[in-house]
C-alpha cells in the first residue's frame, strides 16, 4: 500500500497514529491504530479501501476528530483514514453551490463563501474545529437549524468510496434531481459505516440578513419551556437556545458577562427577518418572555452584543467540561415534552448524585445533557454511565430520540433497537451488508 500513496501519508509510528485512536468522545475502549493514512486524493482513499478489502483489515474514517459519540474510534489492528488534509474548495455563485474536500473545517467553508456573498447555515456549535466531512458523516446541525435545517439540507452531492475501493458519484449542483434512488441522502449520517466521503456538493443561500437578539433568564424550567411553545407556535426564530442554571453559572465563571446566577434557565433568542421585521420579532418574542415571567429581559440589534450571547451559548459545553470529565448526550423531544426532558434529567442526576447540566437547541428540542463526573472515581464512574443509559431511556419514553445531530457512534448503539425497533435494524443491517460485506467500515459503530 505504501508505494501507491503520496510520501508521509502513511503513518505507523504508535507514538504518531496515538493521536488518532479517538474523537472528542474519548471512548473507553479506543486502541491505537494499525496504521493512519493521511489522505489527500480519492485516489488515496481508494488505495487504502482496495488493500484493506483484500486482506480484510478494517477501516475507520476521521475527519477533525471532534466527534461526540465514539464514530472515529479505533479498532484493534485497524487503519485510520484521515481526510485532514484534503481541503480544496470552489464556489460558483451562479449557482449558489460549492464543491469542497471534507478537510475544510466549517468555519473555513463559511469563510470562503462569504467572499461571493453566500452563506452555508449549518453551524454546529464546535464550527471552529469540526470538519465540513464529519458534519456530512453526522449530519451535523447547530444552533440556526431552528429555522434553516441540517447538513442533509444542503448537501446536493457526494463522492464517496464505497469498501471494495470503488468511487462513486452521488447527486450534484442541481437543486431538483430526482432521478434514482435518493442514495445521496442515504450516504449523509451514515457515520462512515457505508463508505468514505471524498467530496461534497453543498447548496448556498445568500448572506444571512442582520439578526436581533433577545436574551431572557427564567426562575423555573416551566416558564422557560413555555415560551419557546408560545414561540415557535407562531414564528420562526433564526435561533432559540436553551441553557440550564449549571451551564449559566459554568459560563460566567470563565467569561464574566453578568449572567444571572440564580436564574434556572437562560434563552437565547435571535430573529434576521429581512428589514424591520428582525425587530418586530424581538419585540414579539421579548413580550412572550415577560408573559412567562422572564425575570429579566434584554433586547439588542448591535451585531457585536448579540454575537457575545451566542459566543456565551457556545462555549457552555467547554465551560462545563473545565468542571470535570463529560458524558455528552444528544438527545432530542418533540416541543412540549421538553420541559418533562429538562425535570426529568434532573431526577436522575439527583437519584445517581452526578452533576448534569442540560442546554439545548430548544427551538427544535435537540438537547444536549452534560454528565460531569470525576474518571478517577471508579463508582462515579458507574454512576455517570447508568445516568447516560436513563436519559436515553428518559428520551425514547417522551417519544424523543436518542441523537440528534451528534450520531450513534459506538457510545449509544446499545440503544439504537429500543429507539428503531428490529425491523428497521434488521433493513439497516441488509443495506450495510450490501454495500460491506466483509464489514471493514468502521466496524463496531452503529450497529
Amino acid at each position: 500500500m505504501r508505494e501507491n500513496l503520496p510520501d508521509g501519508a502513511l503513518l505507523t509510528d504508535p507514538d504518531l497514529t496515538a493521536g488518532y485512536k479517538q474523537d472528542w468522545a474519548r471512548d473507553p475502549d479506543a486502541v491505537t491504530p494499525l496504521a493512519v493514512v493521511r489522505a489527500t486524493s480519492t485516489a488515496d482513499v481508494q488505495t487504502v479501501l482496495r488493500w484493506a478489502s483484500e486482506h480484510g483489515v478494517p477501516v475507520v474514517p476521521r475527519g477533525a476528530g471532534s466527534g461526540l459519540s465514539g464514530g472515529a474510534t479505533a479498532v484493534a489492528g485497524g487503519v485510520v483514514v484521515t481526510t485532514e488534509r484534503m481541503r480544496a474548495i470552489e464556489v460558483d455563485p451562479v449557482t449558489r453551490t460549492a464543491v469542497v474536500q471534507p478537510g475544510l473545517l466549517n468555519t473555513e467553508v463559511k469563510k470562503a463563501v462569504a467572499e461571493h456573498g453566500l452563506w452555508y447555515p449549518p453551524d454546529p456549535s464546535s464550527f471552529e474545529i469540526c470538519s465540513i466531512g464529519g458534519n456530512a458523516a453526522t449530519n451535523a446541525g447547530g444552533l440556526c437549524c431552528v429555522k434553516y435545517g441540517v447538513t442533509t439540507d444542503y448537501v446536493l452531492g457526494l463522492e464517496v468510496v464505497l469498501a471494495d475501493g470503488t468511487a462513486v458519484r452521488l447527486g450534484g449542483p442541481r437543486l431538483k434531481d430526482v432521478a434514482g434512488l435518493s442514495l445521496t441522502k442515504l450516504f449523509v449520517g451514515s457515520e462512515g459505516t457505508l463508505g468514505i466521503i471524498t467530496e461534497i456538493t453543498l447548496r448556498l443561500i445568500p448572506a444571512q440578513p442582520p439578526q436581533a437578539t433577545v436574551v431572557a433568564s427564567f426562575s423555573s424550567i416551566e416558564d422557560a419551556a413555555g415560551a419557546i411553545l408560545e414561540i415557535t407556535r407562531s414564528l420562526r426564530p433564526s435561533m432559540l437556545e436553551f441553557m440550564d442554571r449549571v451551564a449559566i453559572n459554568a459560563v460566567e465563571d470563565e467569561m464574566k458577562m453578568g449572567l444571572d446566577r440564580d436564574a434556572e434557565a437562560l434563552l437565547v433568542a435571535r430573529s434576521d427577518a429581512p428589514g424591520a421585521f428582525a425587530a418586530q420579532e424581538a419585540t414579539t418574542m421579548a413580550d412572550v418572555f415577560t408573559a412567562h415571567d422572564a425575570t429579566e429581559v434584554f433586547s439588542t440589534d448591535d451585531a457585536d452584543e448579540g454575537e457575545a450571547f451566542c459566543a456565551a451559548r457556545r462555549f457552555a459545553i467547554p465551560a462545563v467540561e473545565l468542571k470535570g470529565s463529560l458524558l455528552l448526550e444528544d438527545v432530542g423531544v418533540p416541543l412540549p415534552q421538553l420541559a418533562a426532558l429538562v425535570t426529568g434529567i434532573a431526577e436522575i442526576a439527583k437519584t445517581r448524585d452526578v452533576m448534569v447540566s442540560v442546554i439545548a437547541h430548544a427551538g427544535d428540542g435537540n438537547t444536549h445533557p452534560l454528565i460531569v463526573y470525576n474518571a478517577d472515581d471508579p463508582d462515579m464512574t458507574e454512576r455517570a454511565n447508568l445516568a447516560f443509559g436513563e436519559i436515553m431511556d428518559l428520551a425514547i419514553a417522551l417519544g424523543g430520540t436518542i441523537t440528534g445531530e451528534h450520531g450513534v457512534g459506538r457510545l449509544k448503539k446499545a440503544w439504537l433497537p429500543d429507539y428503531v425497533g428490529e425491523d428497521v435494524m434488521a433493513l439497516t443491517r441488509k443495506i450495510k451488508d450490501a454495500l460491506d460485506p466483509q464489514g471493514i467500515l468502521n466496524p463496531g459503530a452503529v450497529l
